[in-house]
């Protein structure tokens, strides 16, 4: 039976004001799971596949994925996480992004991106969306990871 194990929120976004942002219209949702936040990809996949308390070694997580990082494009993150040998591919992944250039977004659903949020340039408009993420995140269902 799925207790809804606590699923682990982990949010890749550089920018810290978009973060604090996300995570305040998440609480403000009323999603009390944890949210582990990296500001870029390495860091954050060494987390996912790697980290005790990382998804890969520890159980269920929904990742919130920002496509422009520092260090790497967040498409890269994707396609490692949704890979057909990875133990995360069934992991839930939301894209949060300023880019609303469609060829990105077919690509990140190609990819396997299960959602696609562009983020509002209007903090009130982008504030709203999160908070109305928050409410999906509270209903969704998400997968144990295969711990093939």
């Amino acid at each position: 039976m799925n207790d809804h194990r606590s699923v682990s929120i982990v949010m890749i976004e550089d920018d810290e004001g978009h973060a604090r942002l996300i995570e305040k219209n998440i609480r403000r949702a009323g999603i009390l799971n944890d949210i582990s936040h990296f500001t870029d990809g390495t860091t954050a996949l060494h987390y996912l596949f790697h980290h005790q308390d990382g998804p890969a070694l520890n159980g269920p997580a929904l990742v919130l994925l920002d496509l422009n990082l520092p260090d790497m494009s967040g498409t890269d993150i994707l396609t490692k996480i949704k890979a057909e040998d990875s133990p995360l591919k069934r992991t839930p992944v939301v894209v949060l992004t300023t880019t609303d250039d469609k060829v990105e977004i077919q690509r990140c659903y190609d990819l396997g991106c299960n959602v696609y949020i562009t983020k509002p340039v209007n903090y009130e408009s982008f504030a709203q969306a999160i908070r109305q993420l928050g409410l999906f995140l509270s209903v969704i269902q998400v997968p144990e990871v295969d711990a093939g």
